[in-house]
Parts: structure tokens; sequence; C-alpha cells
């Protein structure tokens, strides 16, 4: 028993306080994301200064200055940021809920779950005439409702006596599956112009953000990011095994069901806006636990922080690099994503 206290102090003090070396790298990496967001906004068409830039967002700059930074790019930005910020968080906790190094959104289903939804909603919504019978406002709404479905119905399956990581690994991975037919079945049953706009967004892309989007996804990423972080001290000892979480006082089924409920708001904000942006949450909290080791007090904001710059950097390639054609960020994150799983899976079996 005196172990089990020991173990709930060390991971009640690590998930709160940070190390000299966890500090540095967090900080370090709030000045890179801030460098990219910067850069990133003054990339474009119309090419601007870093201090141009800087001098537009405290209310500087000509007209056209600002019309490009505050209208066309800065939305994007922010959406980009927040998008990768969710779901590198998102994933971190799965990761240490499940106890599963391969854990992500996109792996549990939840990812897909929304891509069904949305596509379900562009196929069923379109008239004749390619035009959406109900407004297109509705689109974030059904891809929250397509995420949190899914991960009920995963948790559900994976009940008996309690839930496993195993279970829930081994059913997500079949639900995942599952909603990818559902999702090339309804883009089939849809209109054409429909299923190619469907297509782009399952990929991901940030493209066509704008200020409404920022007002509605900021406050709800930071609002369960913010609780994630708080219940850092959970993972900590969901992580050492469910007997010895269960000995520190630990109800470790109401622990998983709260922390997938968050990973799902999580991930359904982040589709809703940005669609289907794969390997995100795989990679970011893979970097981040290299970097700060496995304590999610530090892991899941350098997590967030990394995500954030992934998807940024996504975005600033996509739309610059094959000008004045629009590469969706999520095919460079899954071209990186891909290989990134393989070289785990191999990782993986070696161990």
């Amino acid at each position: 028993m005196n172990q089990y206290k020991t173990f709930r102090k060390l991971a009640g003090k690590v998930s709160f306080l940070l190390d000299k070396k966890a500090l540095f790298i967090l900080i370090s990496f709030l000045i890179v994301t801030s460098v990219v967001f910067i850069v990133s906004t003054g990339l474009g068409d119309m090419k601007l200064s870093p201090l141009t830039v800087l001098n537009v967002l405290f209310g500087g700059g000509s007209e056209m200055e600002q019309l490009v930074v505050q209208s066309f790019r800065l939305p994007r930005i922010i959406v980009a940021l927040m998008v990768g910020i969710a779901l590198a968080v998102a994933g971190g906790i799965l990761q240490g809920m499940i106890r599963n190094p391969l854990a992500s959104p996109d792996i549990l289903g939840l990812t897909g779950g929304a891509s069904v939804a949305v596509v379900s909603f562009l196929a069923f919504f379109s008239d004749a005439n390619n035009s959406l019978t109900v407004s297109i406002k509705w689109l974030p709404l059904a891809a929250f409702i397509g995420a949190a479905v899914i991960a009920l119905l995963v948790y559900m399956l994976a009940w008996k006596n309690g839930v496993s990581p195993i279970r829930i690994v081994l059913i997500g991975i079949g639900i995942s599956a599952l909603m990818q037919a559902l999702t090339t079945l309804m883009m089939i049953m849809g209109p054409i112009y429909r299923a190619s706009q469907a297509n782009i967004w399952i990929t991901g892309t940030v493209y066509g953000s704008s200020w409404n989007n920022v007002a509605i996804l900021v406050p709800w990423i930071l609002v369960f990011v913010t609780i994630a972080f708080f219940m850092a001290k959970n993972i900590n000892i969901l992580e050492l095994g469910d007997d010895i979480a269960t000995g520190v006082g630990g109800r470790i089924q109401r622990q998983r069901f709260f922390l997938l409920l968050i990973s799902t708001a999580l991930v359904g904000g982040a589709v809703a806006f940005a669609g289907g942006i794969g390997f995100v949450g795989l990679m970011a909290p893979h970097m981040a636990r290299r970097l700060v080791g496995s304590s999610y007090g530090a892991l899941l904001p350098v997590s967030a922080l990394i995500g954030g710059i992934l998807v940024m950097l996504a975005d600033l390639i996509g739309r610059t690099m094959f000008s004045p054609l629009e590469i969706p960020a999520g095919v460079f994150t899954a071209g990186i994503g891909a290989p990134y799983f393989i070289y785990l899976l191999f990782k993986s079996r070696n161990a």
C-alpha cells in the first residue's frame, strides 16, 4: 500500500510541475509556434515580412495588407493551429488511457465517424442542382455527432465487466474500417460534385476558414484542452496499469469514460472545421514523449504545440508550394504520418 501511495503522489506532482528541461522545451516550442504563425501569415501570393505582419496585427499597415492578413490568412492559420492542438491532445489522451503507442483518433474510428456524418450530410441534403437544401452551417454539428456516436459505440462494444484497453483498440480498428466503407458508399450515392467536395474535406483542409469558424472553434478547443491538462494526473495513474490504478483509489472506468469524452469533443471540433487531417494525433505525442518523457503534465502541452506546428506547416506548404493550386493539408500530414506509423509498427514488433 505504501508503494501505491508513492505512485499516487508521484503522479500528482508530475501533472502540474515541470522540471527545468521540460520547461525549457515548452518555452522553446512556444517561440517556434509563434515564429511559424507569423511567417505563415506573411507567405502567399502577396508576401509580407514578419515585421509587416506584426505591424498589421497591432493595427497598422495599409488597407490591402490588413485585408490580406486579417480577412484571408489569419482565420485560416488560427484554425490550423487550433486543429493541430486538438488532434495532438486527443491523441496523447488516447495513448495514455489505452496504454498503446499506436492509439490515435484515426485508428479508433473517431475521425471516421465524423467523416461519415459529413459525407452523409452532403449526400442526402443535396438536390439535383448540386445545392444544399439546408444550411451548410450545420456541417460542424454533423461532424461532432458522428464522432460522438462512434465513441459511444466503441465504448459500449468494448464493455465487458469494465472496459479494457486492448478491447477498445481492436473494436476501434474494426469500426474505423467500417466507417471508411460507409464513407465510400455515401460518396457513391451522392451527386458527383458533392463527392468531389467531400473527398477534399475528408483528406483534411482549412481552406475557406472564416472568423465565424474561429469564434466557435477557439473557445471549444481551449475549454477541453484545459480540462485535459487538469486531468493529466489521471492519465499518469492509468498508465501504471489497472491493478495499480485501482489500488491507489483510481476509478478507472469512470476516468476512461471521461477521457474518451474529452478526446471525442476535441476530435469532433477539429474534424468539423478542418476535415480528416490524419496522423497528427499519432505523431505529436510520440515526438513530445521523446523530448520530455511520459509525464502528461509536460507531454500534453508540448504535444499540443507540436500538433499546431505540424498542421500550420502542412497548410503553408499546401497553399504556397504548388500555387496556384491548393493542396489539402491532410495530404502532407499523411505523407509523413503513414511512414511513421509503419516505423512504430516495426519498433513495437522488435520490442
